[in-house]
């Protein structure tokens, strides 16, 4: 088989289920992972002969496609703010947003300090941490999740993107202190109400975990509230904490910080127009 007959069978294996921009895509992803081809080498060697092994890979993904397995689990690896990382059934794929979020942080200049010290609360693949620490050089970034399945790929990840983080393993709904105070917290929690759950795609709804996406319709800000409290004892003076929120309760958040006593409240939207993050400032001592 050629390259160009494979991509047509490629297509027409995965017509009505996905958009033909989204399948092109896949092709894309899944020849630059095991022919190592860029997108434009693909529309350059249409006549490159895969080899049977090659072809019973892309055979294998396709069951895999049928199914909504998303293809970055296939692969077991993804890209976020430029660096490569891996992900699997216990991490959620990091989303552009989350790549807005770690980007609001970046420009916030003050913290370009020696020793600035961050923790990432549910660091998952350690998207966040990574790519702060990245590009944070003088920085001192901790990241926790409560999942241990979560934190092996997490240190896979600083280990392959050449950066320190300190992860450690705690429940944080659980959880009644923290080990030092930081000059910034930062979260990405589970903000996904159950009743949003049909607005999902099956690929996010049947493989990502739910630890990490829902909460339930009655306390949707569960996590938002226990960081907030733990965030006033674990910040430094005027210290600031980030979130990526959920669209439809950012105002509802912003009342939570106020009743907890945090200022100068920042609802940011994302590229797509929606109320996608939050930062505010802990409020100094009287």
């Amino acid at each position: 088989m050629i390259l160009k007959e494979l991509r047509t069978s490629f297509k027409i294996a995965l017509s009505g289920l996905y958009p033909s921009e989204e399948i092109q895509s896949f092709f894309n992803i899944l020849s630059e992972k095991y022919l190592n081809l860029s997108r434009i080498e693909i529309a350059l060697n249409p006549e490159r002969v895969i080899s049977e092994e090659v072809s019973e890979k892309y055979q294998k993904a396709l069951l895999r496609l049928k199914n909504y397995e998303p293809v970055q689990y296939i692969i077991g690896e993804t890209e976020f703010y430029g660096l490569p990382f891996k992900v699997n059934k216990h991490t959620l794929i990091p989303r552009p947003e989350t790549e807005e979020l770690v980007e609001w942080i970046i420009d916030t200049s003050e913290f370009r300090i020696q020793d600035f010290g961050l923790l990432d609360i549910g660091t998952g693949s350690g998207c966040i941490a990574i790519s702060l620490a990245k590009n944070l050089p003088d920085s001192k970034i901790s990241a926790l999740d409560i999942s241990d399945g979560a934190l092996k790929i997490a240190r896979k990840n600083a280990e392959m993107n050449k950066v320190e983080v300190d992860f450690f393993q705690t429940d944080i709904l659980n959880t009644k202190t923290l080990p030092k105070k930081y000059d910034v917290i930062v979260s990405n929690p589970p903000y996904v109400r159950e009743l949003e759950k049909k607005q999902m795609r099956q690929n996010v709804l049947n493989y990502e975990p739910d630890s990490a996406l829902y909460v339930k319709n009655d306390d949707p800000l569960l996590f938002y509230r226990v960081i907030s409290q733990l965030a006033k004892k674990h910040l430094q003076p005027n210290g600031k904490l980030f979130f990526e929120i959920n669209e439809y309760l950012a105002d509802e958040l912003t009342e939570l910080l106020k009743s907890e006593d945090f200022k100068n409240i920042e609802v940011k939207k994302d590229i797509f127009g929606k109320n996608r993050m939050i930062k505010c400032n802990l409020n100094e001592p009287a």
